[in-house]
């Protein structure tokens, strides 16, 4: 009987987590709000210290609400991994070298500069100084998850405010591992020398991460060729979901975060042609697993706070934003970030962020920070993150009369954390795509190739051409490639159920792209039209007009001519294609391809 009990409590738990992320967040999303706090807040309602409470008098609630923390909390943890590998995928070191200015100046200077203004007012206020620093470190760290949502929903990660806000937020993401460490070693060392066992432990990182990167150059790119010449999408997924939780692993038992493990390892793929592919596989993994954190950080909050000492909880919420916000502006500032962007950046930075909870965990577990503090900080810090839409909404408001499209600073340049640059994307990377992608690089066009063989992959990028693994059938893959700012989308394989599956799904996500494909006969091609291609191209047709183009000439007619014509009889047979396919049904590739012969 105990060992049910213990079984249908974990179902129990499991169920309310998945029932919120089923119900409770698609309605959020449905009034306009952040996901994030839709997790916060049914952490709340659901967890122990909310409904979760009054088990005893309303027996029912014991399937509504979570009994014990634990059943959910060793997965809780596996979302700020995936988090941190997803910064580390998203950046690489070739980027973050090339934004070392604003992170490693602006960033870090913010985080050193907000713990020691806030730790010295905390301390001021009568609190030991170790809780003081550790409270105070905490929050001055802002809210990546909810900060980086809105900016990507509003397709602004390219602007000044959204690679400054970025860059601050890098780095705030860095240096929770060694606040992370630096509260571990405070309560290991009460008493004794902490700046030998400071020493002795950044030794130890130091020789675990550079473990970790040797071996990871060595062998992540063949395991990952290895698992992708299989073509089984199950073991890329295992093979994925295994370096990820691997090097977690790792890190944690050479006394580092999981997450800095993860991160590492998201840095180290970065480099490689499977990054693309990597994104979008563990793009649902990763929403749901930060989804379970942030319900179980919300089972951490006792609103209850609110209700003992109101005033001081608004007081603390202000004073917090005030203060962050202010010393923000200064140090974008002297940075030579515009004002617009700097005033933007300073209010979505402002509030508290969720790696507080993480580290007061630990400072409270290993008695720094006593339980009413800590208690008192998570409301505080949970308040603010659920400011952040309204004080995004403000940000735009104060801005929208300056002077917001300045020329940006060069540094500021640099490409943001995922890919916008305007591009093609060339689907297949064979004896076509490769003749697509030379025309485009003599023309100059940017253009980014995707091809499902990765030892054609691997070679080709040893050659210098921007060319990535993964599955263009997969619409979560061409969106991490940047099909949302592509110009064109080039269809070169030779599958025609795969070319019409990825026109329909191109075609779903950018009405207004134009899509050329290729195509296996006339048949085809008026298929195409009738799905909305912008522009076909038959092989057999496109053969027999070389043929009669060759023909020609050698026969002795000038050349010109001789194009000229075949030129009008290609037109003639798309106009008769288009007219067969009843491409009139398509207003918008009709309009790309009227823009398109008026360009030509």
């Amino acid at each position: 009987m105990p060992a049910t009990f213990i079984n249908l409590s974990a179902y129990s738990d499991a169920l309310v987590v998945l029932g919120t992320a089923g119900v409770v967040v698609p309605l959020v999303r449905r009034f306009g709000l952040s996901p994030v706090l839709g997790y916060l807040a049914a952490g709340a309602v659901l967890g122990p210290l909310g409904l979760g409470s009054f088990i005893a008098e309303v027996p029912i609630l014991y399937w509504l609400t979570v009994v014990d923390a634990k059943n959910v909390s060793a997965i809780a943890e596996l979302g700020v991994v995936f988090l941190l590998f997803v910064i580390g995928l998203e950046l690489s070191f070739e980027r973050l070298l090339t934004m070392r200015r604003l992170v490693f100046g602006l960033g870090f200077l913010q985080v050193m500069l907000s713990t020691a203004v806030l730790g010295a007012i905390i301390l001021a206020a009568g609190y030991k100084p170790a809780a003081a620093a550790i409270v105070g470190a905490c929050l001055s760290l802002s809210s990546t998850a909810i900060v980086i949502e809105i900016l990507a929903n509003q397709r602004r990660l390219a602007t000044a405010t959204g690679r400054t806000s970025f860059a601050i937020l890098l780095a705030q993401d860095l240096a929770v591992v060694p606040i992370l460490l630096f509260v571990s070693i405070l309560g290991e060392s009460r008493g004794g020398a902490i700046g030998a066992s400071l020493a002795l432990a950044v030794a130890q990182a130091v020789l675990a991460i550079c473990l970790i990167v040797a071996v990871g150059r060595l062998l992540l790119r063949p395991l990952f060729r290895l698992v992708a010449s299989t073509g089984t999408s199950e073991l890329f997924v295992a093979a994925t979901l295994f370096v990820i939780v691997g090097t977690a692993v790792i890190a944690s038992l050479a006394g580092l975060s999981m997450a800095l493990g993860a991160f590492v390892a998201g840095l180290l793929l970065a480099e490689t042609e499977f990054r693309k592919a990597i994104e979008a596989t563990i793009e649902p993994f990763k929403g749901l697993l930060l989804g379970v954190f942030f319900f179980t950080v919300g089972m951490t909050l006792d609103f209850r706070e609110l209700a003992r000492e109101p005033l001081w909880v608004a007081a603390a919420v202000v004073g917090l934003i005030v203060v962050k916000a202010t010393l923000v502006v200064g140090l974008a500032r002297s940075f030579r970030v515009a004002k617009p962007a700097a005033i933007e950046t300073a209010l979505l930075l402002g509030p508290g962020g969720e790696f507080a909870f993480v580290i007061i965990a630990l400072a409270t577990a290993l008695q720094l920070v006593a339980p009413s503090t800590a208690s008192f900080a998570l409301v505080v810090t949970s308040s603010t993150m659920a400011t952040i839409p309204l004080l995004a909404q403000l940000a735009r408001r104060l801005t929208a009369g300056m002077e917001a499209r300045r020329a940006l600073d060069p540094i500021l340049s640099v490409a943001p954390p995922s890919d916008t640059r305007k591009r093609a994307i060339v689907v297949g990377h064979g004896r076509v795509g490769q003749v697509v992608c030379e025309m485009l690089e003599r023309h100059r066009v940017a253009f980014l190739a995707v091809d499902s063989d990765p030892a054609a992959v691997t070679e080709y990028r040893r050659r210098g051409r921007e060319v990535y693994y993964g599955d263009a059938v997969n619409a979560a893959f061409l969106l991490s490639c940047g099909l949302a700012q592509a110009t064109a989308v080039i269809v070169t394989i030779h599958g025609q159920t795969a070319i019409d599956e990825i026109v329909r799904i191109v075609r779903k996500l950018r009405p207004d792209i134009a899509i050329v494909s290729r195509a296996r006969d006339a048949t085809h091609a008026r298929h195409l039209y009738g799905i909305g291609v912008t522009d076909a191209v038959p092989e057999t047709i496109e053969a027999s007009l070389q043929l009669s183009e060759a023909t020609l000439v050698n026969l002795g007619i000038q050349a010109g001519p001789v194009i000229a014509s075949i030129h009008a009889m290609r037109d003639e047979f798309r106009s008769e294609l288009q007219q067969a396919a009843g491409a009139a049904g398509h207003p918008e590739t009709r309009s790309i391809r009227a823009k398109t012969r008026r360009t030509s």
